[in-house]
């Protein structure tokens, strides 16, 4: 059994608010994309409200801004339900939904196996990302970092 898993946290900024019409392709797709990283290999956890997802939770002063936090058992499983899912196609449409924002828009860190960090977690790791750039607290995809 692993000691480590991987934490992801990102966000994103909404042109216009979930009930739109312009956010109606993505939210049609929330549940199947959900449902697909549940059932992925590699697939630990992922963060939820008892809506089944985190649109609904907003840790930044920004309204449109939405999150997404999971766990997963090895960055490579993540990265391939990223990038080479059902999921790439829709992360590949975002420009449709969402906003350009300054990157990074996502941080990666170690986590204990078991372990479910919070919103308040991931938002802290991308900020030390952001000011500090990639450490083994918090990385990216292209600077990644062996657990501690």
């Amino acid at each position: 059994m692993a000691l480590y898993h991987i934490a992801q946290y990102n966000i994103a900024r909404m042109r216009a608010p979930l009930d739109d019409p312009l956010m109606r392709g993505f939210v049609a797709r929330l549940d199947e994309l959900n449902h697909l990283g549940d059932r992925t290999p590699g697939f630990v956890w992922r963060f939820q409200t008892e809506d089944g997802h985190s649109t609904s939770v907003r840790p930044y002063e920004d309204e449109m801004i939405i999150i997404n936090m999971s766990v997963w058992d090895s960055i490579d499983a993540l990265h391939a339900f990223a990038y080479r899912s059902d999921h790439g196609p829709v992360y590949a449409a975002r420009k449709r939904w969402f906003e350009p924002m300054e990157p990074p828009a996502l941080v990666l860190w170690w986590v204990p196996a078991g372990y479910e960090p919070d919103a308040a977690e991931g938002k802290a790791r991308l900020e030390l990302l952001r000011r500090r750039g990639p450490s083994p607290s918090a990385f990216t995809m292209k600077e990644r970092f062996d657990p501690l």
